[in-house]
């Protein structure tokens, strides 16, 4: 199985962004400012979908471009697809 890239936007970022659909148990590279490393795909993550870089607990806040973009709904481990399932966006207001 080849290695499947990704990119870290900020070095802050919670979430890097995956440039080719990600089996699960792949190795995922991610790019980042600081340099690179890898983690492993949790479940499938689809091309331009976000992969946790680290663990977020439950109603932690989730950051990309270096800024919050949601709250943890769930657990999140590294190596989770981070989408609708796991996060809630905390700027829409009903």
């Amino acid at each position: 199985m080849a290695t499947i890239r990704a990119i870290l936007i900020h070095p802050a970022d919670d979430v890097a962004v995956v440039t080719e659909e990600a089996p699960e148990g792949a190795i995922v590279n991610i790019q980042s400012p600081n340099g690179s490393m890898n983690l492993v795909a949790r479940q499938p993550i689809p091309t331009g979908h976000k992969i946790a870089v680290r663990d977020t607990s439950c109603g932690g806040p989730v950051r990309k471009y270096g800024e919050k973009i949601g709250l943890a709904i769930r657990d999140i481990r590294t190596g989770d697809h981070v989408h609708l399932h796991n996060l809630a966006s905390d700027r829409v207001k009903a």
